[in-house]
């Protein structure tokens, strides 16, 4: 037990040295930038900008990940369980994941805009009379995220249908089951920890964003990450910077509890 312990050291030290020591130093400017207090966190509470940026991230990451919730369930039900297609979806979903985020959020911006494709082809088609807004708004931006992290929902999703027992759901229709109550009440907390993980996975990772809002957004859908950037780039204020990467991290740390607690025991809620 003691040497396999200690095997663990050299990767603890690695991690103290390169993240938890630079991210504790930093987070330590909340309290101690410009001076020692708590004046950012009064500023934090005390300015409506921040109060704004905060809801909007939230917001924006909520309706996120609503939208790969509602993309991928579909998606990849069809890909556990129609194995000729499988190859072909995975395809779908991967070669855009191999692209950078900042080509996709660019080729949106050619796609989105008012004489892009999208609109084009609508207006051609007789659907719309005027071209749609959809860029430099929020509407841009869920479009934008929902497509880069949709694959975090999905493998997840995938993973959890293929190792339910195929048996379950004709069982349950057998037993006077329809297809909602079925799956609400075997497939949906069988596949829950998948959900939960994806889900986990895209809202943490939307908090976080800050290339695709800047590019597909307008003024009002400023979120945390862009402010952070602002606060150390142009103001020069790593004290608020600090403050609010503390705020981030928090909400990160109590999400992670939350779906902990989420995903606890799901063939106990099966046999209930």
């Amino acid at each position: 037990m003691l040497r396999s312990r200690l095997l663990l050291l050299p990767a603890a030290a690695f991690v103290a040295v390169v993240f938890a020591l630079p991210v504790g130093a930093l987070l330590m400017r909340s309290a101690s930038d410009p001076v020692w207090g708590l004046q950012n966190f009064r500023s934090l509470w005390e300015e409506p900008v921040y109060a704004s940026l905060i809801r909007n991230t939230v917001q924006i990451s909520l309706a996120t990940t609503i939208g790969c919730i509602l993309l991928a369930y579909p998606f990849a039900h069809v890909m556990a369980t129609q194995p000729r297609l499988t190859r072909l979806l995975t395809l779908v979903v991967l070669i855009p994941f191999w692209s950078s985020i900042l080509v996709r959020s660019f080729a949106w911006m050619v796609l989105l805009q008012n004489n892009g494709i999208i609109n084009e082809s609508l207006l051609w088609l007789g659907v719309i009379g005027q071209p749609l807004e959809l860029i430099f708004n929020r509407t841009g931006v869920l479009i934008g995220m929902v497509h880069v992290l949709l694959p975090f929902v999905v493998f997840p999703l995938y993973g959890s249908i293929r190792a339910m027992d195929p048996a379950l759901m004709p069982a349950a229709a057998c037993l006077g089951a329809g297809p909602v109550r079925a799956f609400l009440r075997v497939q949906l907390p069988l596949t829950l920890p998948g959900l939960a993980t994806g889900a986990v996975l895209v809202f943490v990772m939307a908090l976080g964003f800050f290339i695709t809002p800047a590019l597909l957004g307008g003024r009002r859908d400023a979120v945390i990450a862009r402010m952070i950037q602002l606060q150390v780039s142009q103001l020069g204020d790593w004290g608020m910077a600090a403050t609010l990467s503390l705020v981030l991290l928090v909400a990160t740390l109590l999400l992670l509890g939350a779906s902990q607690l989420l995903v606890r025991s799901p063939a106990r809620r099966v046999a209930e």
